[in-house]
């Protein structure tokens, strides 16, 4: 669907985003990093608002800058609002509607259906400016799916969200997904992310970190061992049979009495041999985890250190 070949864009002096080279497929993507990585400069690259400076960037393997053609096949949920304020949901979305070329009536059904999916049905009668920040968010989200795009880029989606609205806003964004549509999520809420998605793009200083399935992505992290915790009544007897492992890195015993964390740079291997223990050895094991196979980890490993 997306395609960056080398793509940069400068802003005089001042590198927004450096020689980026990823291909964004059908399904959810997440957008990732710190302010100023350059996660906003991408998604203007990708609609169209900017011309990268060097390399380029490919929609449907065309270039979307100057290409009003390719708006088609793109739905944009920006994180800044600009609604005309004196018009309810359901006007301005069907007004969106007649701007992008449907007749009135074709216009009117599109948007009715897409105010419908969005779960703004009940409420989007009322004038914009009287709305919530969740509620906005839900009317630009059914502006962008209006015209049912293959791609839609949503900048920090979540953002006036209460819990329920981000569960429902999550599913939808999945359900699209399924639906085969390439979705990319701008966000910081880095375990809700998680839920959504395993695939990111992770931003840094302009420069791309990482890129695809995120337990993939920890796994190439060699220089971090992988982190694991067991919960056991049988911490000494546990600890001896693992540290009898070549590929155990470090153990350590919880100050509860009743845990072990350990360090491995195979944890494949460990996983092996978890049964083993268990049923082969005779040791008690409640539970076990990883700290390390979620997203919040990955980003603290690639950025922080």
């Amino acid at each position: 669907m997306i395609t960056l070949n080398h793509a940069s864009r400068w802003y005089g002096q001042v590198i927004g985003l450096n020689d980026v080279t990823a291909v964004i497929p059908t399904g959810v993507t997440a957008l990732l990093g710190q302010n100023g990585a350059g996660k906003s400069t991408l998604m203007r690259l990708i609609t169209g608002q900017l011309k990268p400076t060097t390399g380029e960037v490919l929609v449907r393997g065309e270039a979307p800058f100057g290409n009003p053609e390719i708006y088609r096949y793109i739905g944009y949920c920006p994180e800044i609002d600009n609604f005309y304020e004196y018009m309810t949901g359901r006007q301005f979305v069907r007004h969106m509607g007649r701007l992008a070329g449907y007749g009135r009536t074709e216009a009117n059904r599109r948007a009715d259906l897409a105010i419908d999916r969005v779960g703004m049905s009940d409420r989007c009668d009322r004038p914009i400016k009287g709305y919530s920040k969740g509620m906005r968010q839900r009317i630009k989200l059914a502006q962008a799916m209006l015209h049912d795009p293959e791609i839609i880029l949503l900048d920090e989606p979540l953002n006036g969200l209460d819990p329920v609205g981000r569960r429902e806003f999550m599913d939808l964004l999945g359900q699209l997904g399924h639906e085969g549509k390439a979705i990319v999520v701008s966000s910081h809420i880095l375990f809700e992310v998680e839920q959504m998605t395993r695939s990111i793009l992770l931003l840094h200083r302009g420069r791309l970190l990482a890129s695809g399935d995120l337990r993939a992505i920890r796994d190439l992290i060699d220089k971090y061992p992988h982190r694991i915790t067991i919960e056991t009544e049988q911490t000494r007897e546990v600890a001896a049979r693992l540290a009898a492992l070549p590929y155990i890195v470090s153990l350590e015993f919880g100050r509860d009495g009743r845990s072990l964390e350990l360090k491995t740079r195979e944890p494949d291997r460990f996983y092996d041999e978890i049964p083993h223990l268990v049923l082969d050895q005779g040791l008690s094991i409640d539970g076990f985890g990883s700290p390390d196979n979620n997203l919040e980890s990955v980003f603290h490993y690639l950025v922080e250190n």
